[in-house]
């Protein structure tokens, strides 16, 4: 257990945030007392969710959750209400942890429903109690990825996953001690709960916040803070690489000296553009190591550490993990041929909440996890080439449900059909666009307004066009692949 890893670190500093250095024993303790309190209420918390901004306190809160024996549901921190009440609902939370900045956003429905909600620093945190035995087959962690359906799932990962998916990464990626790593992802997402916050607590190295995007203050880091590593999506370099080239010669000298010293920077949550990886290169001195994951399985292909790094393929299999690419009969496929990616090891999710349908269906007979990517190896190496459903978009880093914003976009008046799809980007990966039938006159820029304060905005279409009927097929289904060229020939956004 990564709390237990703790304990050999004691005086190190684990983590840096709001300008305060926190040590391991710290971390510790803090995580301890939030333990004493989710136990005041209870002996068995079940779901606990929290909406903490990202520092100390959200990785205190988070491991004196699991220090409880109860499932830990981070929420994303830009979502709306609706949003936010259907994964408190789904997740059947008892208990809520908010920054104070949230807590008027949900504290009225927290009453209504009967949640508990915590407030940090307004709440008085009691002395530490004794704490239950927490056994790695224990629930640890409930993610919600979206998926073929039109609703976010619950992938609930056990405190073995999470050691596997960490001692992977620390394994292949060679972390230590002597690291220290910011943190500029979403702490809601695979990515930045376990490749970031939690191989570097794990390895007992130095965890640094950027609680907001800053080119300028990300780079002020870079130069000033002694990194050795960074990990984030390709939307996120195709910003550094845009204000770094409107900086002075001088100022941008300076920057690629200091990311020379860095020891690996690392891509993933969507395709890398091979430009962008170029021009990162030419202004760091690094080849972006690109990996494959996704919530249900952690990261389970990388390229490697030491070793070719080959644009536009995601590398092999990690040590500890079973790969395969499979044909539509889920049988092997020969080198060189098409096929599904499928996954087994530790790392493994454990189920979806309360789906268990879907769960059963995720999953073949003999226990591979059906990811529903597709690729192909050659020379080695995996290339992705596409997802078996045309209904996934990756966007800036996330993975989301084009029916899930097509339920939402077909609830506003006057809207009578939709499809959503995404476009390749060099900046976004895919943009999320969407395409609608009208009853009559629809305002599109009410309609956009109208759908962040249901949906969090990186969701929310990019591009909005009218269309008098969507391509179909001959058993009446909507064919995205003849909606996408759609977009190159209308103008109306």
């Amino acid at each position: 257990m990564i709390w237990k890893n703790a304990l050999a670190y004691a005086d190190r500093t684990a983590i840096c945030s709001g300008g305060q250095h926190y040590s391991y024993i710290e971390l510790e303790s803090r995580s301890r007392e939030w333990s004493a309190l989710f136990l005041q209420e209870t002996s068995a918390p079940g779901q606990i969710a929290f909406m903490v901004n990202p520092g100390f306190d959200y990785v205190a809160v988070q491991w004196g959750i699991w220090r409880t024996g109860a499932m830990a549901v981070p929420l994303c921190l830009t979502y709306p209400l609706p949003s936010l009440v259907y994964v408190l609902e789904d997740a059947q939370v008892s208990q809520v942890v908010v920054s104070s900045e949230y807590a008027p956003l949900l504290r009225d429905y927290c009453v209504a429903a009967g949640i508990l909600l915590h407030v940090v620093g307004e709440c008085s945190l009691p002395e530490i109690v004794e704490l239950p035995i927490v056994t790695p087959e224990h629930p640890a962690l409930m993610l919600y990825t979206s998926g073929t359906t039109s609703n976010p799932k619950g992938v609930v990962l056990t405190h073995d996953n999470l050691n596997a998916q960490m001692e992977h990464l620390i394994t292949a990626w060679q972390w230590t001690s002597s690291d220290h790593i910011i943190c500029v992802l979403p702490l809601h997402h695979v990515h930045g709960v376990v490749n970031v916050v939690g191989c570097a607590l794990y390895a007992g190295a130095r965890l640094s916040f950027l609680p907001q995007f800053s080119p300028k203050e990300l780079f002020r880091s870079f130069v000033e803070d002694g990194l050795t590593l960074f990990m984030a999506v390709p939307t996120i370099y195709y910003k550094l690489i845009a204000y770094w080239e409107s900086l002075a010669q001088m100022e941008q000298e300076a920057l690629t000296a200091a990311m020379q010293q860095f020891r690996l920077m690392v891509c993933g949550s969507a395709a890398l553009p091979v430009t962008t990886m170029e021009k990162w290169q030419h202004i760091s001195g690094h080849t972006l190591l690109e990996r494959y994951g996704m919530t249900e399985i952690g990261m389970a292909i990388s390229n490697p550490y030491e070793g070719e790094r080959r644009p536009g393929y995601i590398g092999e299999q990690l040590s500890g993990v079973e790969v395969r690419l499979v044909d539509e009969e889920e049988q092997p496929v020969p080198s060189g041929t098409m096929g599904e990616i499928h996954v087994r090891g530790r790392n493994v999710f454990r189920q979806y909440w309360r789906r268990p349908e879907q769960t059963e269906e995720a999953f073949t007979t003999e226990g591979w996890f059906k990811t529903g990517d597709m690729a192909v190896v050659e020379d080695g190496y995996y290339r992705i080439t596409g997802r078996s459903s045309v209904d996934i978009i990756k966007s800036g880093g996330y993975k989301l449900s084009a029916l899930e914003i097509e339920e939402v976009l077909r609830t506003y008046p006057g809207i009578a059909d939709v499809a959503v799809v995404g476009i390749p980007d060099d900046e976004w990966g895919e943009k999320v666009m969407a395409a609608l039938v009208i009853k009559h006159d629809v305002d599109l820029e009410a309609v956009n307004t109208w759908i962040r304060g249901l949906m969090a905005a990186y969701k929310t279409p990019k591009k909005y066009i009218v269309v008098d009927e969507l391509p179909r097929n001959a058993m009446g289904k909507v064919v995205k692949n003849e909606v996408k060229p759609l977009f190159n020939t209308n103008q109306e956004s």
